[in-house]
C-alpha cells in the first residue's frame, strides 16, 4: 500500500460556537429538563441542522410561527431574535415563553428603540428575510426602519429627515462589506449617527479575522456551517476575497467534494458560530483517512465571553 499523500490543515481559532449560540442551546436543554418534553421552539434555535436534529431527538419541537404552538407548553424564541409582536402574542395567549435572543442582538434592539425615542429614523444594514433582520426591524413601528444591503441601496433611500437618522447592523455581516455600506451612508447623510460600539458581534469579527490570516497560506478553505447561516456564508466570502480561490461551505464530512481538492496540500478549516466542534473533528478525521495530516492552529484571538441563561431557568438549575 502506498503512503498517504501529505496535507497540512490550518485550523482557525476562534471557530465554531459563540457564547450566544452556546447559551441558546443550553436554554432549550434546561427547558426540557425543567418542564419535560415537548418544548416548542419558534424557528431553528440556531442555524445548524446537526444541532437542531439533536435537540429534536431530546423532545424539542421546531415551528415557524407561534400559532403552531399549543398554549399549554413552553415556547422558546430563537437566538436570532423576534419582532415585538411575538412576545405580545404569547402574553395574550398566556403562554410560558423563554427568550433565547443573543444578548448582542438584544443590544441592537435596545439601540434602535433608544434612537426611535429620540425621534430618529433607523437605517438597518442587513440581509432581507434573515430572521435577525426581521426581528430587529420588528422592534419599531412600520416604516421606522429602512433596510439596505449594499452601497447601491443607499443611493435609492428615501428618508423622512436626513438630519435625523441613525444606523444599526445585523450582527453577522462581513466586516469589510459593512464598512463600505457605512461609508456610503455617511457620504450621503453626514449627520447620520452610528452605534456607540460596533454592532457586528465579536464572534463574527473574530472568525473573519482568523480566515483572513489563513487564506494566504492555503490552496483551499472549507467552512463548516449551514447554508442558512449568515456568519458561515460570510466566512466563505471573506476567504475568497482574501485570495483563496476555492472556498466552500460544507455541513459535515459527507459534503466534502474530494475531486475539487485533488492535489491540494495546504487546506484551511473553520466553522461558523453555530457549528459544533464534533463536526470539525469529523471533517479532520475524514482527511486523516486519506492523507498524512499535519495540523496547524492559526489563532488570532481568544474568547472568554459567557452569557447567563434567563432567571426562570437558573432558579431551578
Amino acid at each position: 500500500m502506498s503512503a498517504l499523500p501529505p496535507l497540512t490543515l490550518y485550523l482557525a481559532a476562534p471557530r465554531g460556537f459563540c457564547a450566544g449560540v452556546d447559551r441558546a442551546i443550553k436554554i432549550v436543554e434546561m427547558a426540557l429538563e425543567k418542564w419535560g418534553a415537548p418544548v416548542y421552539v419558534r424557528h431553528e434555535i440556531v442555524h445548524n441542522k446537526y444541532v437542531v436534529d439533536g435537540l429534536r431527538a431530546k423532545g424539542a419541537v421546531f415551528v415557524e410561527e407561534l400559532e403552531d404552538c399549543p398554549p399549554d407548553r413552553p415556547v422558546i424564541f430563537s437566538a436570532h431574535g423576534v419582532p415585538k409582536s411575538v412576545p405580545q402574542e404569547a402574553q395574550a395567549r398566556q403562554m410560558l415563553y423563554v427568550d433565547a435572543t443573543c444578548p448582542l442582538v438584544s443590544k441592537v434592539h435596545i439601540e434602535a428603540e433608544r434612537h426611535h425615542a429620540n425621534g430618529l429614523q433607523m437605517v438597518m444594514i442587513g440581509h432581507a428575510g434573515h430572521p435577525e433582520t426581521i426581528g430587529t426591524m420588528g422592534q419599531l413601528p412600520e416604516g421606522e426602519v429602512l433596510l439596505v444591503e449594499t452601497p447601491d441601496d443607499v443611493a435609492g433611500l428615501s428618508v423622512r429627515d436626513p438630519q435625523k437618522l441613525a444606523y444599526i447592523t445585523q450582527t453577522t455581516l462581513s466586516v469589510d462589506d459593512t464598512a463600505a455600506v457605512v461609508d456610503a451612508l455617511k457620504d450621503r447623510f453626514p449627520a447620520i449617527i452610528g452605534p456607540h460600539k460596533e454592532d457586528i458581534c465579536y464572534a463574527t469579527t473574530n472568525r473573519q479575522e482568523a480566515v483572513k490570516a489563513i487564506a494566504p497560506k492555503v490552496q483551499a478553505l472549507l467552512v463548516i456551517g449551514a447554508p442558512n447561516s449568515s456568519n458561515s456564508q460570510r466566512l466563505v466570502e471573506v476567504g475568497r476575497a482574501k485570495g483563496c480561490a476555492y472556498a466552500q461551505l460544507v455541513q459535515r464530512a459527507a459534503d466534502i467534494d474530494w475531486r475539487a481538492l485533488d492535489g491540494v496540500r495546504h487546506l484551511g478549516i473553520t466553522a461558523g458560530a453555530s457549528a459544533p466542534e464534533e463536526l470539525v473533528n469529523e471533517v479532520i478525521d475524514a482527511f486523516r483517512a486519506r492523507h498524512d495530516v499535519t495540523l496547524e492552529l492559526v489563532e488570532t484571538a481568544q474568547e472568554r465571553v459567557e452569557f447567563k441563561v434567563p432567571r426562570v431557568l437558573r432558579e431551578t438549575a
